[in-house]
């Protein structure tokens, strides 16, 4: 159950990332010098609120990626133990 809420997490903060990423080219896609040229946008130049969306939603799906990690790696721990212990009763009978 923990890797299946870490990876809906995940997946959420990932469509989060893709919205935000469209609001991002939106915004900033007019941004042009005199002769036509694309202007090169660094993170310190964004609007205040696009960037701490993205920092947030960001961090958001790497806890998720940690979730999911670490809740599947304790199934299976626990899937194994309950496997051996399974085989040693087995053994008893």
């Amino acid at each position: 159950m923990r890797a299946l809420c870490g990876a809906i997490i995940t997946a959420g903060s990932l469509i989060g990332l893709g919205l935000t990423a469209l609001g991002v080219g939106q915004r900033y896609s007019l941004h042009r010098t005199a002769d036509g040229q694309l202007v090169t946008l660094h993170l310190s130049q964004m609007d205040g609120p696009l960037l701490f969306i993205l920092v947030f939603l960001t961090s958001i799906t790497a806890v998720g990626l940690g979730i999911t990690f670490v809740g599947l790696a304790y199934h299976h721990h626990r899937r194994e133990r309950e496997h051996l212990l399974h085989h040693s009763h087995a053994g008893k009978l």
